[in-house]
């Protein structure tokens, strides 16, 4: 066996893909929030739990015969237009206030949500079923590649990059970004602002259920599933730059690979590498990495 720095290469090369798929739940769940903050100047706490409602609602699509491939579109819009409902009805209401109130305000409803899904179907693991067409997997000779594993690190960085390019390259990502700074200039272009601010935080949610549709054949459908990721992922928003899209998608990547070989090389630090990352980089550059200094 194939040693790579003394550790053999099948052992090193899968702490990597679990790096990476780690970093694509990342990437997606850092983006929205990045997207929800950088629109909204909310901090959205309750996105842990949107998270594992996308899961939920791909699990419940499964029981009425409505499988993965339909669920990867359903759930966002649905868990998405749970979202839309929060806007309008609460977040709505805060934000001339300091951006304490919406963190919350959302860190309350994320208990809420968390608690009664934990009520009614307790704290251990649903199973959801792969599909079909990704099972098995690929002997790249080094290591063993699962088919599902390799089209979640894929589709998410799809997902990442086109969010990515919509924002920052065209007419409707102009008018999101001028909305934040002049929202005046912006409706005397006909443009309904706050409609847009809703779809905006709709789409954030959609883009957390998503990942949960995503994680559920790895991970399990759990009503405690987005409750730990949550930290993380705000440690990697921060490091990133709030509001930064491709700050979102680098970092995501960037620290599951990072938390992954610290898996081989240093396994007693990999539940805080992330937080030690995070630390480094506030004392350095307090904005983040791709974050706008003042």
């Amino acid at each position: 066996m194939i040693e790579i720095f003394g550790i053999p290469s099948q052992a090193l090369f899968g702490q990597l893909l679990l790096g990476l798929i780690n970093g694509s739940f990342y990437a997606l769940l850092s983006l929205g929030l990045a997207v929800i903050f950088g629109m909204l100047n909310i901090i959205n706490f309750t996105h842990g739990a949107q998270y594992m409602m996308g899961a939920f609602v791909a699990f419940f699509l499964l029981e009425y015969g409505i499988g993965y491939w339909w669920a990867l579109i359903l759930a966002p819009i649905i868990v998405g237009f749970t979202g839309v409902v929060i806007e309008r009805l609460m977040l709505k209401q805060l934000y001339h206030l300091d951006h304490l109130y919406g963190l919350l305000l959302t860190f309350g409803l994320a208990l809420i949500i968390q608690g009664i899904f934990r009520y009614y179907y307790g704290s251990s693991g649903l199973p959801y079923r792969m599909p079909e067409a990704l099972t098995g997997g690929q002997n790249l000779g080094f290591m063993f590649l699962p088919n599902y594993r390799a089209w979640v690190i894929v589709f998410s960085l799809v997902v990442c990059l086109t969010t990515w390019f919509v924002i920052e390259r065209t007419r409707l990502g102009a008018y999101l970004r001028a909305a934040t700074e002049n929202p005046t200039l912006v409706r005397a272009f006909g443009i309904n602002v706050p409609r847009m601010i809703t779809l905006t935080y709709g789409f954030g949610v959609g883009l957390a259920a998503l990942a949960g549709v995503m994680a559920a054949p790895i991970y399990n459908v759990n009503p405690l599933m987005g409750a730990d990721l949550i930290i993380v992922v705000f440690a990697v928003v921060v490091i990133g730059g709030m509001g930064s899209i491709m700050g979102a998608i680098v970092t995501g990547f960037g620290l599951g690979i990072i938390e992954g070989l610290t898996k081989v090389f240093f396994p007693e630090a990999s539940n805080t590498v992330i937080f030690i990352v995070m630390a480094i980089v506030l004392l350095i550059r307090p904005a983040g990495l791709f974050g706008r200094t003042a």
